[in-house]
């Protein structure tokens, strides 16, 4: 529904909207990529990064990845779509304030979503051994 090109639009208009203090240093800008992205620490392949927060010795930069919006959002009306893109550039330089102020809360939060994510996989998996466990006694 959205191309890329779009979503590099909507990116853009968002971000002129936004303080440009929220940039300082972030020497590399904001860069819309075009593959969908996996966290490494995904189960089932279904866990996806929408926007990551850089740093080298070169400098900063914002990375958002359109292929996983498209695969989680593109049947979204416009406003929503547009929303959820707001959300993760928000998050990313949420990130980038927090490094440069040395304040690491954010990443705290997301490692407990992703022990929270893993935690309920694994209640799945154990729920599902159990049912076939419960499944194979019956039968």
């Amino acid at each position: 529904m959205y191309t890329m090109d779009e979503t590099n639009d909507i990116l853009d208009e968002i971000a002129d909207a936004m303080p440009t203090d929220l940039y300082r240093e972030l020497s590399g800008g904001i860069i819309l990529l075009p593959q969908a992205k996996i966290h490494p620490q995904a189960v089932a392949n279904d866990l996806y990064i929408l926007g990551e927060y850089c740093r080298s010795s070169i400098g900063s930069c914002i990375k958002l990845y359109y292929g996983s919006f498209h695969k989680l959002y593109d049947y979204l009306p416009y406003e929503q779509y547009r929303e959820q893109l707001r959300k993760v550039l928000a998050h990313e330089l949420r990130h980038h304030n927090e490094t440069l102020a040395g304040c690491e809360d954010l990443l705290v939060y997301d490692h407990n979503q992703i022990s929270t994510y893993l935690q309920t996989k694994e209640r799945e998996k154990q729920n599902a051994i159990k049912r076939e466990q419960m499944l194979n006694q019956q039968g």
